[in-house]
């Protein structure tokens, strides 16, 4: 018994903290394996014959994919690296490798930190230890606060700062990993707004593009995951959106905000004649000294960015000090943007395809909604006659009430990949749809009244 109590006070002493289990690959986690990037490969969690548990993710470079190829993984529970900054990962090799692994959704510090770590080869497995207190990758260091993400890069070199000068070597490896392990956080509680955003004007369907908002006919149905066409929740930002619902309002939520793309190559679209731009943010962190960057990447019909329009709100504009804890509109002139070659050599301006819609900030956890370019139109109660539309409940399980008070002459659902999974033409001022059969996710239900399109999302539960 003294030398099993000695061996645990050695084991305890040489970490300095204990180490919990915060992702394995065994069916019971609740963990997941996101999306990969850079031509990486889909990592496959397999059964492990020889190894130390029964479940184990798969994972193979790509020799001829981007350097800076990996996998994002959402932890099974939150990680503390306020005191310690060091974490562990059982991983299997045939071969020495050295390979990038960050942690991401950072509250309390960075958003995001990047940490090396290696393997010796043999065909063992071994327990890697990985400290994030070194600024690589260019991200911020050290680590601080709580983290939901981990991301691994497949390939980093000893040594290197960036994966390029010199451009990190991608030779052919296969390896195995397993038992993501560190200190134990618990969800920081974070205030949220208790009002939904300021409801918007109405105005002519050909005098608006709509990228998020109930209000006004989204330009392409966006969903949350599934590649990096049409999302709100791109791979190649830290950062992670989720659809929650304020005061019965649909409102895109980030956390761990230091950068996030919108995606929207279905419904790209040529900006010109448009003169404003509109967003609606909330946050509860204070605004002094912070700032909230955006910017449409604009593709001039190629398949990346050509030139870009950007804004950065702070203090001098529009993050007024104490304007945290209420909804900010931001509703500028698009001559208030400045457009950026990229690379140098292409046009400015050109508004001919917007494709992408990026927010960087220091901000943390931001709520937004209505974002649109509009034409500064409104239409008269002579023109349009507001009807009130109500869905209900939101979240629904079996059953979605829709009500308004006129005549909904065509209901339309649609999930994220732009099918319609239900269609109806009721004539009636309450719908009630079955919705049991429908699988857990995000649908856009689209309607007809007196001729007018609108579109709202809810939450198959």
């Amino acid at each position: 018994m003294k030398k099993i109590t000695l061996l645990l006070f050695l084991f305890t002493f040489s970490f300095g903290y204990s180490q919990n289990q915060l992702l394995g690959f065994e069916p019971g986690e609740t963990g997941s394996v996101g999306a990969a990037f850079g031509d990486f490969p889909a990592p496959v969690v397999e059964t492990g014959a020889g190894t130390n548990t029964t479940q184990v993710l798969k994972l193979v470079g790509n020799p001829a994919g981007q350097p800076w190829q990996g996998v994002n993984l959402t932890l099974t529970s939150l990680v503390n690296l306020t005191t310690t900054k060091t974490m562990t990962m059982d991983v299997f090799s045939d071969t020495p490798i050295t390979f990038l692994v960050k942690v991401t959704g950072g509250t309390g510090g960075p958003a995001i930190s990047a940490a090396s770590a290696s393997h010796t080869g043999g065909s063992t497995w071994q327990t890697i230890s990985f400290t994030f207190t070194s600024s690589l990758d260019g991200q911020p260091t050290p680590a601080n606060g709580t983290y939901s993400g981990f991301v691994i890069h497949a390939y980093w070199a000893p040594g290197a700062v960036t994966f390029f000068n010199p451009t990190v070597p991608t030779p052919a490896r296969t390896f195995y990993v397993d038992n993501i392990k560190g200190p134990l956080g618990t969800p920081p509680v974070i205030p949220a707004p208790t009002t939904g955003a300021p409801v918007q004007p109405n105005r002519p369907v050909a005098d608006v593009k709509s990228i998020f908002s109930d209000h006004y006919t989204p330009i392409s149905v966006i969903g949350y995951s599934g590649g990096d066409d049409n999302t709100y929740n791109t791979s190649w930002c830290g950062a992670s959106t989720t659809l929650v619902q304020i005061d019965g309002n649909n409102t895109n939520r980030i956390t761990g905000l230091g950068c996030e793309g919108i995606a929207f190559l279905a419904g790209r679209f040529n900006a010109s004649g448009f003169t404003r731009f509109h967003m609606d943010i909330w946050t509860a962190t204070p605004t002094q000294d912070k700032s909230f960057n955006f910017k449409f990447s604009n593709w001039n019909g190629t398949t990346g960015e050509a030139n870009a329009y950007e804004y950065s709100a702070n203090n001098s504009n529009i993050l007024t000090s104490g304007s945290e804890g209420t909804w900010i509109s931001i509703d500028l002139p698009l001559t208030a943007f400045n457009c950026i070659n990229t690379p140098p050599g292409n046009a400015c301006p050109s508004v001919s395809d917007f494709a992408q819609f990026v927010i960087t900030s220091d901000l943390g956890t931001v709520y937004y909604d209505n974002i649109y370019l509009h034409k500064n139109t409104t239409l008269g109660t002579e023109d349009f006659e507001v009807s009130n539309l109500a869905l209900y409940p939101n979240p629904a399980t079996n059953v979605l009430n829709i009500e308004s008070t006129s005549t909904i002459e065509k209901v339309s659902v649609y999930n994220l990949l732009g099918q319609e999974v239900i269609s109806q033409t009721p004539n009636t001022e309450l719908v009630t749809l079955d919705v049991a059969s429908l699988q857990v996710g995000v649908y856009v239900v689209k309607t007809s009244i007196d001729g007018n399109i609108s579109s709202t999302r809810f939450i198959k539960e």
